[in-house]
């Protein structure tokens, strides 16, 4: 009995370790070309946790059985450091640093989507404490009880049709061109900024891309009709290229070196993070980072969507990420060495 239970567990192992080993050719496939295909990066994570399961469960019995899952992981390491980091960095020196950090504010919970009043004086004292030098927000609305006063400099750009949601950059620094790349037909749009630091000028990309309007609640999720749930991700993968193609192309007319953060709605396992972090970038949670870096707030798994990218030439001090539920979102946070 024992020996059919083993024979059924490891069918299911060589099942989750090819899906996984599939996974790692999404990178690689634009999800114009295979839409379907390109839905699998946002199960990665769990079937990374999956096979560390298994991996786990053979090793307790001793079976050689284990060196699938354990193959398979190493072989695709990269992808479990994007989900979990054992060692963070940091450092006390932070002269001549610069301080960034991303946060997609949900409208301040302007429709009570949180059961919590005070919501944006919080944010607001979160931010003033942080004292970051750069601050990007995704789902800005101007309510009026927040505070961001403390920054000079400010360019909002209200690309949603009701203008009433914008990105905003607030910053320390004066800019010296400013503008945004305001993609067709949606609410998700990029905005950049010239900024000049000292005697550097670096561009700020502000970035939220197309979201794809499902519900976090694993109860909602399971009510919901799957094929046009997943025909809905689908689409938005596809207007994620396109728009992730706009972004690109602009970068490269950059005369200066860029930063891009906030919420790419995809994993670090996508066809789009992928060719946005192969401009020269680097992941600051992946070279600062520590635990899971979770910046959404999903229950299936923790979800990490939103990102700060930094050019490859500079020193990633630390990152940070918040554990504090006033969005949907949570904020992240990056020191860097330009």
């Amino acid at each position: 009995m024992r020996k059919l239970v083993n024979k059924i567990v490891f069918f299911i192992n060589s099942l989750v370790a090819f899906a996984l080993l599939m996974s790692y050719l999404l990178p690689y496939v634009s999800p114009q070309t295979f839409p379907l295909l390109s839905v699998l990066s946002l199960a990665v994570p769990i079937l990374i946790v999956i096979n560390a399961l298994f991996l786990f469960y053979w090793a307790v019995l001793l079976k050689r059985k284990m060196l699938l899952s354990l193959i398979v992981l190493i072989l695709g390491i990269s992808h479990v450091t994007s989900l979990y980091k054992l060692r963070g960095k940091s450092s006390e020196n932070t002269n001549d640093t610069l301080s960034l950090l991303s946060y997609n504010v949900h409208a301040f919970n302007r429709f009570k989507w949180i059961d919590a009043d005070g919501i944006p004086k919080d944010i607001s004292k979160l931010v003033k404490t942080e004292n970051p030098d750069i601050f990007c927000a995704q789902e800005f609305y101007n309510n009026p009880d927040i505070d961001f006063k403390q920054y000079k400099y400010k360019y909002d750009y209200f690309h949603h049709r009701s203008k009433e949601l914008a990105l905003v950059i607030f910053s320390k620094y004066p800019f010296i061109n400013k503008g945004s790349l305001s993609f067709e037909k949606t609410a998700n749009n990029v905005i950049f900024a010239d900024i000049v630091i000292k005697s550097d000028t670096i561009r700020i990309y502000n970035v939220h891309l197309q979201s794809h309007g499902i519900s976090t609640k694993t109860d909602d999720l399971a009510k919901a009709d799957s094929q046009k749930l997943l025909k809905r991700i689908q689409t938005s993968f596809k207007k994620q290229q396109t728009q992730t193609e706009q972004l690109i192309e602009h970068m490269k007319s950059s005369p200066y070196r860029n930063v891009v953060m906030g919420d790419f709605n995809n994993t670090a396992y996508s066809y789009i993070y992928d060719k946005i972090k192969s401009e020269d970038l680097q992941d600051t949670f992946k070279e600062a980072g520590k635990g899971f870096g979770k910046t959404f707030n999903f229950e299936l798994f923790p979800a990490r969507i939103d990102f700060i990218l930094v050019p490859d030439d500079t020193e990633v001090v630390s990152f940070k990420s918040y554990d504090v539920e006033l969005s949907d979102h949570y904020p992240i946070s990056s020191i860097i060495k330009l």
